[in-house]
């Protein structure tokens, strides 16, 4: 009997090795890195060699790397009291800081008329659209991005940028604040004066590690076209799904986009039935965004895409990574269009 299979890789990807082993290693570093001792500087030592790594990666050589708990404080940190403008299509974790005032077109993509005053995520994690950033923005969250599409931080003309280590192959619990030189971000959390003063508490020292490793191991992986294949087989998943399911709509999938994502609308068939369905045929396939999935709610990021309830409601996100092979989608297109066979009968 075949095993389950994995495609909610937007959610958290499976820890890396090279993860592993630098948390195992990490592990044995007693000392703390705002230590002067020769242990503390050992701690030190692995701390800004994973700070390194994650600029590197990140083409941010040169930029701030503050190291957080994730992306979700990351946004804290950018975003609390500046006021910053904002469309319906950003997480939950941006989305709770800024106005919902930029329009979102019928693509997904969004205008932003004055980019100092706004915040723009680079990919939707629920859609897979890849934005066009404008110079001058205040601030991106490029989580969904890193990793899967070619970019750098240093040149996309932001003053801030959001990224998480668990969706590329790193540990939970841990991610980063990239700073422009120069710009000014007031700590949230205050005492010691770690990271520069922006964010104080003694460093996750195991974690930092991991995400280094994982940040370098995911930068030569697109490097070596792994993301490409993945597309292939993304690609292939859906001229399967869609030559047999005419009712159902499939939300982005453009060349620009995220190479691994798939959204698909089925009207009149619940999201979080297919969810249930699918994960005791043995699939993991999610109906949104991991931090709002659960909610019995429409998608906000097809409602302000300009979808209607009962689309929004229908739909379900499909996301794979490198481990997922052709075999694995097709098993999955087979399980998925016979739910859809009965959900017609139903139906009818």
């Amino acid at each position: 009997m075949a095993g389950r299979v994995y495609l909610d890789w937007n959610a958290t990807a499976p820890l890396r090795p090279e993860a592993r082993a630098a948390m195992v290693a990490a592990m044995d570093v007693v000392g703390n890195p705002a230590s002067s001792h020769a242990e503390g500087r050992a701690a030190r030592a692995l701390m800004e060699r994973a700070r390194a790594q994650v600029a590197a990666a990140l083409g941010a050589e040169g930029a701030d790397i503050v190291f957080t708990s994730g992306a979700t404080e990351a946004a804290a940190l950018a975003l609390a009291g500046r006021g910053l403008q904002g469309a319906g299509i950003e997480h939950d974790a941006v989305a709770a800081w800024v106005d919902d005032t930029l329009a979102v077109d019928a693509d997904g993509r969004v205008t932003v008329p004055e980019p100092g005053q706004a915040t723009l995520q680079m990919a939707n994690s629920e859609t897979g659209v890849v934005q066009a950033l404008p110079e001058g923005l205040a601030v991106s969250d490029l989580t969904q991005a890193f990793g899967k599409v070619p970019f750098a931080f240093n040149w996309l003309g932001c003053d801030m940028g959001l990224v998480s280590a668990h969706k590329l192959g790193g540990p939970k619990g841990v991610g980063a604040l990239v700073v422009r030189p120069g710009v000014d971000v007031p700590a949230q959390l205050r005492g010691g004066g770690q990271e520069m003063g922006r964010r104080a508490g003694t460093e996750n020292l195991i974690g930092i590690a991991g995400f280094g490793a994982a940040a370098e191991a995911a930068a030569r992986d697109l490097a070596d076209g792994v993301w490409d294949r993945v597309r292939e087989i993304r690609n292939i998943l859906v001229a399967t799904l869609a030559a047999s399911a005419q009712e159902t709509i499939f939300v982005g999938n453009r060349a620009g986009d995220l190479p691994n994502t798939i959204c698909m609308a089925t009207p009149g068939w619940k999201g979080e039935t297919q969810v249930m369905q699918m994960d005791l045929a043995g699939f993991a396939v999610s109906a949104g965004s991991a931090c709002s999935s659960g909610k019995l709610r429409a998608s906000r990021v097809l409602l302000a895409t300009g979808y209607s309830p009962e689309v929004a409601g229908s739909a379900i996100r499909v996301s794979l990574g490198p481990a997922v092979r052709r075999d694995d989608v097709l098993r999955f297109a087979e399980a998925w269009l016979r739910q859809l066979g009965r959900h017609r009968s139903r139906a009818a």
